[in-house]
This record gives structure tokens, C-alpha cells and sequence, in this order.
């Protein structure tokens, strides 16, 4: 019966993270040009997330903002599914043989920032490769000869420029948004879900299949806007990190931001 449960999860997980590189990668394109444009000394600055889409859509099409899309599908669709996967497991570890609906946060904390740890072994040399991607397109200001061809080309140049480490730059910074932004996350979602459950159930107890439904559509945005909310500025650090073209360049994610003017 375990066993059945963490194989739903992994799998829930895993299509989680298909929908969310087809849905949200032209937000994540647009969120990482204004990351990397905004806070460069030269170049044109965006005024807002609408003139970086229209000025996308002018040059590149639909195409430019899926920039980077393959890397996404490999390491989002991995990374969610071991996120929800190590979540269920850990959580279940840690409640030991009480299997008690109330939210508690020393279970919840700890298994989702342990997820968020792990998975973020994975994100980081994928999302490196997506942001390097990413900022190539409209308005760059990376030299056309010194561009990439394919997420592989990346992969490889990197590897062979920066060496096996410079794929992982920016590793310490992901971890710790992912970390925290997973504790966040879950505990978010865990105590809204309960509450909802509580105030809801009994009074629409006919249509349960569109409660849940509903709960977890409400659930999962006020997650994620809490997730982001958290940890953006990391983010932002992460994005200069992984795409700034000196590699001898800091690492340090709260030098970075202090840098940020």
C-alpha cells in the first residue's frame, strides 16, 4: 500500500512538472530577462514584464519565449517528481506510525526543506542551462560568436570552459531557495488545504470531487505565490550567477544582491 502511494506521488509529481514548463516557461523567460536586463550597468532596462513579452513576441515570435524549454522539460519533470516523491516518504517517516490529518510543522518543515535540498542538485545545472538560453535571445548582450546552439552546446561548453564545476555554479544559492522556498511551500499548502477541508466538507459533501478540486487549485496558488514571494531575491541572485560571463565572478548570493542597484 506504501509502495502504491510514493508511485502515485512520484508520478502526480512528474506530470506536475510537465504542466508547469508548458504553462508557466514563457513567464520563467520573461522573469529571468528582466533578472539578467535590469540589473546590468549597460543594455536596454525593461520597464515592465508586458514591454519584455511585446518586445519577445516582436523579435523572436512565440518561439522566443520557450527559449530554453528542453532543459526545463528534463529537469522540472525530474525535480518535481522527486520533490513530491521525498516529501510524501520523509513526511511519512517522521510521523512514524499516526497517520494524523492536522497539519504539524515539525514534520512538514523539515521534509519539505530536505526535498528542496535534493532536488536542487538537479535544478541548478538545468536552470544554468535554461537562463544561459534564455537571456541569448531579444535584446542580448551576449556576442553572437560566443552564443550557444542547443542546451547540449551549453552543457558541453561549459563543462569544457568552466570545467565539471562551473555546470553546478550557482549550486549553494539554489539549494537555499529551494530549501526555504519548499518549507514555505508546503507548510502553505498543508494548513490552507486543512483549513479549507474543515470549513468546507460538510457543507458541500454532494460535489466532494469539485471541492477537491477546487481546494487544490486555491491550495497550490497560494503556495506558489508564497514559495515566490520568499525567496525571489535569491532567485534573482541565482539568475546572475549562472549567466555572468566573468566565471572567476562571486557566488556569494547576499554580495550579489548587494551589488543590485
Amino acid at each position: 500500500m506504501g509502495e502504491t502511494f510514493a508511485y502515485k506521488e512520484y508520478l502526480a509529481g512528474l506530470l506536475a512538472g510537465v504542466a508547469t514548463v508548458i504553462t508557466g516557461h514563457p513567464f520563467d523567460t520573461v522573469k529571468v530577462k528582466l533578472q539578467k536586463h535590469n540589473t546590468e550597468a549597460h543594455g536596454i532596462k525593461y520597464k515592465n514584464g508586458l514591454h519584455c513579452t511585446t518586445r519577445i513576441l516582436q523579435t523572436e515570435g512565440v518561439k522566443g519565449l520557450y527559449r530554453g524549454a528542453t532543459s526545463s522539460f528534463v529537469g522540472v519533470a525530474f525535480e518535481s517528481s522527486l520533490l513530491f516523491g521525498i516529501y510524501s516518504q520523509t513526511k511519512q517517516s517522521l510521523q512514524g506510525g499516526g497517520q494524523s490529518d492536522v497539519p504539524r510543522p515539525e514534520v512538514i518543515i523539515p521534509s519539505a526543506a530536505y526535498g528542496g535540498a535534493i532536488i536542487s542538485f538537479v535544478l541548478c545545472p538545468t536552470e544554468l542551462v535554461k537562463c544561459r538560453l534564455q537571456i541569448q535571445g531579444t535584446d542580448s548582450l551576449v556576442p553572437k560568436f560566443s552564443r550557444y546552439s542547443s542546451p547540449l552546446d551549453c552543457a558541453l561548453q561549459t563543462v569544457k570552459n568552466e570545467g565539471v564545476t562551473g555546470i553546478f555554479r550557482g549550486g549553494s544559492t539554489t539549494l537555499l531557495r529551494e530549501s526555504i522556498g519548499n518549507a514555505v511551500f508546503f507548510s502553505v499548502y498543508e494548513y490552507v488545504r486543512y483549513y479549507m477541508h474543515l470549513r468546507l466538507k460538510p457543507t458541500l459533501s454532494d460535489h466532494s470531487n469539485l471541492t477537491d478540486m477546487g481546494i487544490g487549485i486555491v491550495t497550490g496558488g497560494l503556495s506558489g505565490v508564497a514559495f515566490w514571494s520568499a525567496v525571489l531575491p535569491l532567485d534573482v541572485a541565482k539568475t546572475i550567477i549562472q549567466t555572468a560571463p566573468d566565471k572567476s565572478s562571486t557566488r556569494n548570493p547576499f554580495a550579489v544582491l548587494n551589488s543590485v542597484r
